[in-house]
């Protein structure tokens, strides 16, 4: 028996064209849900011309794509370029605009709150905050049910941004910060077992393991050679995909390259995104000559073709939350090398599909790289390996255990009295 089409209103603090990782994610669980029959709200960050220009006009699937859904309708609210990177949407407070009052327009039966702590403006503590949880209000006001899915280390992204000695102060102080924080949902929601338990032990409350954070493995093969963006160039190829941001850790990859460059001679680094931290990683990346390319953005098939090209995938970040371009390269049948931190062990089986390495620790990083490098028949058995350790996390699979789990939330019994803050 066929169950009954949800109303679900998502609200994201990131979405085309503002390109991250959560942004792509949003795109791909919107546009399934509308397949699948299901009425989606999406309450978005508006572009305007306050963005670089080249923001605005990135070919990535976006509204336009949604819009073709009779099932689809949408809300921008108004946003300000962030202070420290123009190209990303600040949160902006509760005086610009009210979700509650957009809410009740829709009167959806569950709420899904994307990415929660970025949308209130936890990353930055209060300098560019809400002040309260998205969405609470009106769920606690009506008894509709309301989760948060977490995509990020919101705790690592402090330590980043506001520096060690700002988060040795705070530090202490995070735990009630998390569980005031968190329990304003009804369940708090992490691709990764390892995020689980660190969060877990923040207090976060009402937490749970969900595999929501799939890719289209039917998408990203290793049959996408076909694109190979550098066919009459035969180097080894390292290659990163990312936002080059500080928590990125992107500038350990330069003091990676040279390392490994010594043992292997014609390897070609490519560096693939953009970030408030290009102009440096250009400069310093000019020092290696054709060894490093930084890329610059790329998407659709030049993207696709890059993950089916490169030999190995490396990733230097130690903020993860199961990174999906990782899962990208192992579904393009390629080996990863990135560090050891929370979810990556669960995606990355040592000596199997690729290898971990030590958190900064660029000469155990490149001794990984080399021997994926320097032995064929490893690479070759690492990349079988890659592509099947990846497909249980097809999206399909994924999105539906997540559809699964709104239709157990829905049926809960009402709560009028949900705590709020």
């Amino acid at each position: 028996m066929k169950k009954q089409p949800l109303r679900i209103a998502l609200i994201t603090g990131l979405y085309a064209p503002f390109l991250t990782g959560v942004s792509v994610a949003v795109h791909q669980r919107v546009r399934w849900l509308l397949q699948q029959g299901h009425e989606v709200f999406l309450i978005h960050p508006e572009i305007n011309d306050q963005y670089p220009k080249e923001v605005g006009s990135r070919p990535m699937p976006g509204l336009q794509e949604l819009q073709s859904f009779p099932n689809f309708s949408s809300y921008a609210f108004p946003t300000q370029p962030l202070i420290f990177y123009k190209s990303l949407p600040q949160p902006l407070s509760y005086r610009h605009w009210s979700d509650s009052k957009v809410l009740e327009s829709f009167q959806p039966d569950i709420i899904v709150v994307e990415e929660a702590p970025q949308m209130r403006g936890f990353y930055s503590i209060f300098l560019q905050g809400y002040g309260r949880p998205v969405g609470s209000e009106y769920a606690r006001r009506t008894g509709t049910p309301i989760i948060s899915l977490f995509h990020t280390d919101i705790v690592a992204y402090i330590r980043y941004y506001m520096g060690n000695q700002f988060f040795s102060f705070i530090r202490p102080m995070l735990p009630m910060f998390i569980k005031q924080f968190s329990e304003a949902y009804d369940y708090n929601f992490f691709p990764s077992r390892e995020q689980l338990e660190k969060y877990k032990n923040l207090q976060s409350q009402r937490s749970e393991y969900l595999a929501y954070q799939g890719i289209d493995c039917q998408k990203f093969n290793p049959a996408n050679i076909c694109h190979n963006p550098i066919p009459d160039d035969n180097r080894p190829t390292l290659l990163f995909v990312g936002r080059i941001a500080p928590e990125k850790n992107v500038t350990q990859l330069l003091d990676i390259y040279p390392l490994v460059a010594a043992k292997i001679p014609d390897v070609h680094l490519v560096i693939i995104g953009s970030g408030p931290l290009q102009e440096e990683i250009r400069h310093r990346a000019a020092k290696f000559g054709p060894g490093v390319t930084v890329w610059g953005e790329s998407h659709g098939t030049e993207l696709l073709g890059w993950y089916a090209r490169a030999d190995v995938f490396v990733n230097p970040s130690i903020t993860e939350n199961f990174c999906t371009s990782n899962n990208e390269a192992l579904a393009s049948g390629t080996p990863v090398v990135a560090v050891k931190a929370p979810s990556t062990s669960e995606q990355i089986s040592s000596s199997s599909n690729g290898f971990l390495a030590e958190p900064n620790n660029p000469s155990d990083f490149a001794d990984k790289v080399i021997r994926i490098l320097q032995n064929p028949e490893l690479k070759e058995e690492m990349s079988m390996h890659a592509r099947f350790s990846i497909l249980e996390y097809d999206w399909s699979m994924c999105m539906e255990k997540f559809e699964e789990k709104l239709y157990e939330i829905v049926k809960e019994p009402k709560n009028l009295t949900a705590t709020t803050v």
